[in-house]
């Protein structure tokens, strides 16, 4: 059913999604963010499934979006960008409100949208060796339709030492910046999961889905119109004159022109 992700669901209705373009280091293409977007819902509506881990195969959580699939939308006419950044806040909403427990297994490195997917985790855990960023905007874009979730996790204050400087951070400064909730040995990362799997078990499924709810419905309001928000500055930012650039010099190996 799925070429991009894949699905393993356990005995005790633990279903761990997996990113699964291991030689892509897990970029979002189109197809893997409409996949995702299914899956959620799938799981969503499951009855059987208790729990949810969110994993990637291979060296790394996820890269951030697909380069070629960003290249794309520079050449795209206005409604296909608009469609573009559509598919990709369609995919964040569908994840942050899947009405099951998300917990994210992150190693490797997570930039961009993979922050994101991060950040509608309800629960983030990390090996002790991973790499984040906020890349966006050294390809002359911004972290656009991951901001709500991100900004949702981090708080305003932490957010803006990372949310625009482009720079890479560790698993503990992640600790820090409330974007994980703990980090470990890569070797008990998934004996780290496992403890949070474990209490969702003992809850009643409806009364979880409840109280995630609620806690979606007195957090920072992420609504259609935030979500439009986020669409529209992500769609400003590829017609601009910064993301041509910065895209073409990343394929062609060369520093943009804001670099010097």
């Amino acid at each position: 059913m799925f070429e991009t992700i894949r699905i393993d669901t356990d005995a005790r209705g633990v279903a761990t999604l997996w990113l699964a373009r291991p030689d892509k280091h897990n970029a979002l293409s189109q197809q893997m963010m409409e996949e995702l977007t299914q899956a959620a819902a799938q799981l969503g509506a499951d009855p059987a499934v208790r729990v949810v881990v969110l994993a990637a195969e291979g060296t790394s959580f996820c890269a951030g979006g697909d380069l070629g699939w960003m290249k794309a939308q520079i050449a795209a006419s206005a409604d296909q960008r608009r469609a573009g950044a559509r598919v990709l806040a369609g995919m964040l909403s569908a994840l942050n409100g899947l009405p099951k427990p998300l917990i994210g297994r992150v190693q490797g490195n997570a930039f961009g949208g993979g922050v994101g997917m991060m950040a509608v985790c309800d629960i983030a855990i990390a090996a002790s060796d991973a790499k984040f960023g906020l890349t966006e905007v050294k390809l002359g874009l911004i972290p656009a339709t991951i901001g709500p979730y991100v900004l949702a996790r981090m708080g305003e204050d932490r957010a803006r030492r990372v949310f625009f400087s482009g720079r890479l951070f560790g698993a503990e400064e992640a600790v820090a910046l409330n974007l994980l909730a703990r980090t470990v040995a890569p070797e008990a990362l998934d004996q780290a999961v496992e403890a949070e799997v474990a209490p969702f078990l003992l809850g009643a499924p409806g009364a979880i889905a409840a109280a995630k709810a609620q806690c979606r419905a007195l957090g920072p309001r992420i609504d259609v119109a935030v979500i439009e928000d986020s669409i529209d500055r992500l769609v400003a930012a590829w017609e601009g004159d910064e993301a041509p650039e910065g895209i073409t010099a990343f394929f062609e190996k060369r520093k943009p022109s804001w670099q010097g």
